[in-house]
């Protein structure tokens, strides 16, 4: 039997607005459960995920037969960093161990890209291959990078169980802006590659491949999930399916990432990260892109 009603853990972060819309819309109840409480959704609870108290009070009285959970620190810049992969990783198990005693089927995780060893790492990234995907080996040393790779790793372990949720999807998210942000960031710079270079920002950049995703199209991928019947956990990669650079992707592998086995040719501006597995099964695909803004 589908959800119907969904509990969603961070409702009033950063995508969890847009996910709780894109539900809404989709006809499902919504509960939003976050620590600063806040009005998004048809009934709102206060919570922290990193209490397993307070994590399963939340589920009981929501009634949720499906979790989101956004409820996770966004980055780790602001705290020490045993609380970054105390917010990812313990929050994490206390989400799945309440949703397996009250019988939740269905669990949406929020990891990230950040689990590859890109994003927040202070050296470059490490890659074996181009374009990623769930395959590609994940090496993290960060405390925002373990907590989510863990997330992955811990979501394993409840799959593995014989009265464990159903169904357990992680998305490796990449950044995600709002249009507004999208037309700030990109259409107001130069995003070609020797302005990008000058940034202070390019560090992360390069390091999350040139990746990004609009916030409506992770929460139709998130709403999808949970109308997902596959069993079991499956990771999958999001992102936009064209880079944020002004500058072909074939150019941008031979002056970035020349010495990366690439596995196909690559055409126009197409991302380096794959989604084929979501669109085999979730039947997603990235609709909007920031040059369609122009």
């Amino acid at each position: 039997m589908p959800p119907k009603t969904v509990a969603v853990t961070g409702g009033t972060g950063r995508i969890g607005p847009a996910v709780v819309r894109a539900l809404s819309d989709a006809g499902y109840r919504v509960v939003n459960c976050s620590r600063s409480g806040g009005s998004v959704g048809d009934a709102n609870l206060r919570a922290d995920m990193t209490d397993a108290g307070e994590t399963y009070g939340a589920f009981a009285t929501a009634d949720a037969d499906a979790v989101v959970h956004l409820g996770m620190l966004s980055e780790p810049g602001h705290d020490p960093g045993y609380v970054v992969y105390e917010s990812n990783a313990m929050s994490t198990y206390n989400v799945l161990e309440a949703s397996e005693s009250l019988g939740i089927d269905t669990v949406v995780l929020a990891s990230s890209m950040s689990a590859l060893g890109a994003s927040f790492e202070p050296g470059p990234v490490r890659l074996s291959y181009l374009p990623v995907d769930e395959d590609h080996r994940l090496t993290p040393s960060n405390p925002y990078g373990l907590g989510k790779q863990v997330v992955e790793v811990t979501a394993d372990g409840f799959a593995r169980r014989p009265d464990g949720p159903d169904t357990i999807t992680s998305f490796r998210f990449p950044w995600m802006p709002t249009e507004a942000q999208m037309r700030e960031t990109f259409l107001n710079a130069d995003r070609r590659l020797p302005a990008l270079r000058q940034s202070e920002n390019f560090h992360s950049i390069r390091n999350t491949l040139f990746s990004y995703l609009a916030q409506e199209d992770a929460a139709d991928a998130v709403r999808r999930a949970v109308e997902a019947d596959f069993e079991g956990h499956e990771r999958f990669w999001v992102a936009a399916a064209d880079t944020n650079a002004d500058v072909e992707t074939a150019e941008l592998l031979e002056e970035e990432y020349p010495d990366v086995e690439t596995r196909r040719s690559f055409e126009g501006y197409e991302s380096l990260v794959s989604a084929e597995k979501a669109r085999r099964m979730l039947g997603w695909e990235p609709e909007r892109s920031w040059r369609d803004l122009r």
